[in-house]
């Protein structure tokens, strides 16, 4: 259910969801972007790419781009980022207000890093936020699995930062 002005697509690219291994759930998590894709083109509200741009994720490079099963076009907004952080030292903020977007669905890679941060800042500009169950993804770490990561991170966003459906 769109309710949203925007899509935020959030670190989709080949450095981030293929290394030495996939990351988790990223063939269900592919159809459902491209489905939210497809909805938020069909109301004819903006699309937008965030990509991350350091050391191994160089701009241009294979790993830099969208993994290429997702459905973006050229005609969708495109911001690069070097932080967690999708409005630190980027335009996105001076997008979204060009545009009068006041509500942001979020989804992408990687949950507890750029999800996570981009979350808690975009709330703190005011922004309503909303984002599907296991909308996100993230690697197994030395403390959780994926799934524990993004079940945790759900638990925390559900009804402080964001609508979780």
């Amino acid at each position: 259910m769109i309710t949203s002005d925007a899509l935020l697509v959030i670190d989709l690219q080949n450095g981030v969801c293929r290394g030495r291994t996939d990351i988790d759930h990223l063939e269900k998590l592919i159809l459902q972007v491209n489905q939210l894709i497809q909805c938020y083109r069909k109301k004819e509200k903006e699309i937008i790419f965030i990509q991350h741009n350091e050391v191994g994720l160089v701009c241009g490079s294979t790993n830099w781009k969208i993994l290429p099963e997702i459905n973006n076009k050229i005609t969708d907004i495109y911001v690069d980022k070097t932080h967690a952080n999708s409005f630190y030292l980027t335009n996105l903020e001076k997008i979204l207000k060009s545009k009068n977007i006041h509500s942001i669905e979020i989804c992408g890679a990687q949950t507890q890093y750029c999800i996570d941060s981009t979350v808690k800042m975009a709330h703190g500009l005011g922004y309503n936020l909303q984002m599907q169950k296991n909308g996100t993804t993230t690697y197994d770490n030395e403390f959780m699995t994926a799934k524990d990561t993004i079940d945790f991170y759900e638990d925390i966003w559900k009804d402080r930062f964001l609508k979780l459906y």
